[in-house]
């Protein structure tokens, strides 16, 4: 009994700490389950008191309501014997209530047939009304204008970086897809992003862009079109037309896109603006000159202006450094580019130069601006047809010299020793005035141009078309 009495409270006490042992990780755990579920509920009732998120969320769903509808999918179609085959695909936005719908020249290049798609699944055949491969801009026309919905255009307003922006299109055929990003950067070199000659500088954004996207509409938060998607960043040995999204898309900026449909719409030819002065080739040389000068500030340097030249003319020389153009500022080389050939020939362009540490203002009226490429598919176009060679001669006269048997241009009556009196009603007297004329009239572009020619001694003129048939 006494031993019974002694072992007694310790096995108590022992019996005791066992049950704590195995019951106070429990209750430790009981009491943390409660404070997580104490946590959630408070979390779940502050998101449902709380509505910026909502906000945010309403607002982005209504900005896909309002651009959709404006919104196509483009399908390119290419005659394969007797069948047309699909080619390709891309997408596009409705510039206005005539039927008109802008895309990007490379989605419809070569095409033999085009079918766009509105929101609401209709498809309509579409004709190409011109396009421009310098901007890789095209425009389109639907025959009905039943059912049209313009996109809402930000003409005017300037972009910043860190704005946010929302890209529709069809990437990969999914058709009126939406995705969300900011603008990255401004001013960005076409010439470094597709590699070939551009005349605009891209806006970059990390807004998903993917293959199929291209052509669509680049909106900003209220729903308006301040760019059309155009190019991704992807590997080097990549297109970077073709390929897939790594973070960095590309997109054209609204002005260029709204002067050059204009223009396309209009006069079915794209004509550029031409100061006539030479400067350096990259931002990096330009900024290398301007240190080396001393100077600390934005702007591009010219190196050279051109003989003649609308830049000569006004009074800009060697050495200014232009800062702005029409009020806009001069950041670098491309910015300047686009400047210039965002506007059109007969422009006044109000011009602020930093000469000898002075800042001034001149005025100049803008020339047209013949590219390399024009000039070579012009000068392609006219040898295609057979005109082999021409000569002018010290009398300010043009002569047709050598014409190949056969030739579209033989059928027509072209021969050696006939005066070229006219392109179109410009009267040309050589061959720069030649090639350009015909250039300006949109030869290389698809357009059909007159010539008058002019028979030997006396013999009556005659007139050919050259170009489109």
């Amino acid at each position: 009994m006494r031993k019974f009495i002694a072992y007694g409270p310790a096995l108590v006490v022992l019996v005791t700490a066992l049950v704590t042992l195995v019951a106070a990780p429990a209750a430790v755990r009981m009491i943390g389950y409660a404070g997580t579920e104490t946590t959630i509920l408070a979390a779940q009732q502050a998101q449902d008191q709380d509505t910026i998120l909502k906000q945010i969320d309403k607002a982005v769903r209504n900005i896909a309501d309002a651009v959709e509808p404006s919104v196509v999918h483009i399908g390119v179609l290419e005659r394969q014997g007797n069948f047309m085959e699909r080619a390709g695909q891309g997408s596009g936005w409705v510039f206005d209530d005539q039927g008109h719908i802008v895309t990007n020249s490379h989605v419809v290049r070569g095409s033999d047939q085009i079918v766009v798609q509105f929101f609401d699944g209709r498809a309509v055949e579409a004709t190409v009304v011109g396009q421009d491969r310098s901007t890789d801009i095209a425009v389109l026309k639907v025959k009905s204008t039943e059912g049209l919905f313009p996109a809402r255009r930000a003409s005017g307003l300037e972009l910043h970086q860190g704005d946010r922006v929302y890209a529709f299109g069809s990437p990969f055929g999914f058709k009126f897809s939406m995705s969300e990003g900011i603008v990255s950067g401004l001013g960005r070199d076409p010439n470094r992003i597709i590699g070939q000659g551009g005349f605009t500088n891209f806006i970059q954004t990390d807004a998903a862009v993917n293959p199929g996207n291209s052509g669509g509409p680049l909106v900003n938060v209220e729903g308006k079109v301040v760019g059309m998607n155009v190019a991704i960043a992807t590997a080097p040995q990549t297109n970077a037309r073709e390929g897939q999204n790594s973070g960095i898309s590309f997109a054209i900026p609204l002005s260029t896109i709204e002067r050059v449909a204009d223009q396309l719409i209009n006069q079915g030819v794209v004509a550029r603006g031409f100061l006539g002065i030479n400067y350096p080739g990259t931002d990096d040389q330009n900024f290398a000159i301007l240190n080396q000068r001393g100077y600390r500030g934005r702007g591009v340097f010219v190196s050279a202006t051109q003989q003649g030249g609308p830049a000569q003319k006004a009074g800009l020389k060697l050495g200014d450094i232009i800062t702005r153009l029409n009020g806009q500022t001069i950041t670098g080389v491309t910015v300047l580019r686009s400047a210039i050939t965002n506007n059109g020939p007969g422009d006044k362009m109000k011009v602020e130069v930093v000469r000898d540490g002075a800042t001034q203002e001149i005025e100049v009226t803008l020339g047209r601006l013949i590219t390399d490429e024009e000039r070579k598919e012009t000068m392609q176009i006219v040898g295609n047809f057979g005109v082999a060679d021409i000569a002018e001669t010290a009398g300010e006269e043009l002569f047709i010299t050598e014409v190949r048997v056969p030739s579209a241009a033989f059928r027509a009556g072209v021969r050696p020793n006939q005066r070229v009196v006219a392109v179109g009603e410009t009267q040309v007297g050589s061959t720069e005035q030649f090639f350009v004329a015909l250039a300006e009239q949109g030869l290389h572009q698809g357009r059909e141009v007159k010539l008058t020619l002019e028979q030997p001694q006396g013999g009556g003129r005659v007139e050919v078309k050259l170009g489109a048939r």
